[in-house]
C-alpha cells in the first residue's frame, strides 16, 4: 500500500491556511488517518451533463488514486443509493446519496464542535467513516458513536475503520432517533441535512452538551449549521453559525418531482404581481428564510412553451402552490393556490429581511423545546417563526 503520509501532511497544511484546522490535536488526527481507506470500492467524478465517471480502487494506478484522495472537494461514493464504482463500466446517470465530505467542510464542523477529552459524541450519517477515524484519534474510539441508515455504507465505513486501526460503535439504523443505548452524550453531529434537529437528539445529550447541525429545509442550498446548547430543563439554544450544506437525511430527503406541473398549478385563487422578485429565493439567506416561512415548500424551475422562464412554489403536501411568470422591466407576475398562498408569506419575510438591512445568517437564534422549534432574528420581531413538532 502506497505511504500517504506525505499527502496528509500536505492536507492538514491546506487547513491551516484555509482557517479550519486549528487545534494541534486535530492536526495530528488528520495527519494520522489516510483518508484513502475510506474510498473503497471507488469514486465516481463529474464527467459533465450530469453525468459520473466511475474511478474504482482495484484497477487504477496508485498514484491517481492518491491524487484523487487527497483531492480538496467532495467524493461521491454511492449514486441512487445502491451503486457503486466497482459495479459499472463507464460515465453513468444517478443522484449522489452518499460520499466523502471535502475535508475543509468535516475538519470545520469537527473543530466548531469543541469536543475535548473524555468527551462520548454521537455521530449522525456515517457516511464513509473518515470524520468517524478523525474523532476515534482524537477522542478515543470507545467515545464514538455513529449510526447510518443504508446497511450497505454502513458496512463499508466500518471495515474501512478496522483497517485504519480503529473499533468504534458502528451503528445501522435511522439516525435520526439518535441512540439512546450509549446516550447520554457530550457532543452530538450530524454530516447529513435536517429540516429540524430531532428533539431525541436534545433528550439524548448531556446538559452542557452540544448539538450541531445543518438544518433548514430541503433546498439543496440556503440551509445553515446550527449549534444549540442544551440546558438542565431539556431545551437546547443557539444559533445558525453559518451557511452549511450536505445531503439530506434519507427519510427526509425530497423525491424526483414527478406528475404534470402545469395541472398542479392550472387552477389559480388569485393573481398579481410581485413586489419583489422571485430570483431572490436563488440566493442563499433568502432561500434560507423562504424555508421557515413555508417549511415543507420546494422551488421547481421550468421553461415556458415559448421558451420563457417560470419558477414554481410547490407544497404538494398541503396543494398549494406560486407559480411565477417574467414579464418585461423585470417584473413578474405570482399565481397563487391551494389552503397556503406561499409566495405571501415568503415575500413578506423577505421584505421584512430588506427593512432590516438584511441581516446574514448568522444573526438567526434557534430555540428548541419538547413543542416547538423558534427561529429569530432578535430586535425584529417579523423576523420570527415557531415550527410546532407533530
Amino acid at each position: 500500500m502506497t505511504d500517504t503520509t506525505p499527502q496528509r501532511r500536505a492536507l492538514a497544511d491546506r487547513l491551516v491556511r484555509a482557517g479550519v484546522l486549528v487545534s494541534p490535536r486535530w492536526r495530528a488526527a488528520v495527519e494520522a488517518v489516510p483518508r484513502e481507506l475510506f474510498l473503497s470500492p471507488g469514486v465516481f467524478l463529474p464527467a459533465g451533463g450530469g453525468r459520473w465517471r466511475p474511478v474504482p480502487e482495484t484497477g487504477t494506478a496508485s498514484a491517481e488514486w492518491t491524487r484523487i484522495a487527497y483531492l480538496d472537494e467532495s467524493l461521491t461514493t454511492q449514486l441512487d443509493g445502491r451503486l457503486t464504482a466497482d459495479r459499472v463500466g463507464g460515465p453513468v446517470d444517478g443522484s449522489p446519496t452518499s460520499s466523502s465530505t471535502t475535508p475543509v467542510t468535516v475538519v470545520d464542523m469537527i473543530e466548531k464542535l469543541e469536543a475535548a477529552d473524555g468527551h462520548r459524541v454521537l455521530e449522525i450519517g456515517t457516511g464513509s467513516g473518515y470524520s468517524s477515524a478523525l474523532m476515534c484519534h482524537r477522542l478515543g474510539e470507545d467515545n464514538i458513536t455513529t449510526v447510518e441508515v443504508d446497511p450497505a455504507v454502513a458496512a463499508r465505513a466500518d471495515a474501512a475503520l478496522e483497517a485504519a486501526g480503529y473499533s468504534t460503535w458502528t451503528v445501522t439504523g435511522d439516525g435520526l432517533l439518535g441512540h439512546p443505548r450509549r446516550a447520554p452524550y457530550d457532543r452530538v453531529i450530524a454530516t447529513c441535512a435536517v429540516r429540524r434537529i430531532p428533539y431525541a437528539w436534545v433528550r439524548q445529550t448531556a446538559p452542557g452538551g452540544i448539538v450541531l447541525a445543518t438544518v433548514g429545509g430541503t433546498w439543496n442550498y440556503g440551509t445553515g449549521l446550527a449549534k444549540v446548547t442544551v440546558a438542565d430543563d431539556g431545551t437546547a439554544e443557539g444559533g445558525i453559525i453559518g451557511p452549511s450544506s450536505f445531503m439530506q437525511a434519507r427519510s427526509q430527503a425530497d423525491l424526483p418531482f414527478t406528475g404534470d406541473l402545469s395541472a398542479r398549478t392550472a387552477y389559480a385563487d388569485s393573481e398579481r404581481e410581485t413586489s419583489l422578485s422571485p430570483l431572490l429565493l436563488e440566493e442563499w439567506m433568502p432561500a434560507f428564510l423562504a424555508q421557515l416561512a413555508a417549511p415543507g415548500a420546494r422551488l421547481i424551475r421550468a421553461t415556458s412553451a415559448e421558451g420563457g422562464r417560470l419558477l414554481n412554489l410547490v407544497d404538494a403536501d398541503r396543494e398549494s402552490f406560486a407559480s411565477f411568470t417574467e414579464k418585461g422591466g423585470g417584473s413578474w407576475t405570482v399565481r397563487q393556490g391551494g389552503p397556503l398562498a406561499l409566495w405571501d408569506a415568503v415575500e413578506q419575510a423577505l421584505s421584512a429581511w430588506q427593512d432590516a438591512r438584511r441581516p446574514g445568517i448568522d444573526t438567526v437564534r434557534l430555540r428548541i423545546t419538547r413543542e416547538a422549534h423558534t427561529y429569530q432574528i432578535e430586535g425584529h420581531p417579523a423576523l420570527r417563526w415557531q415550527h410546532r413538532l407533530g
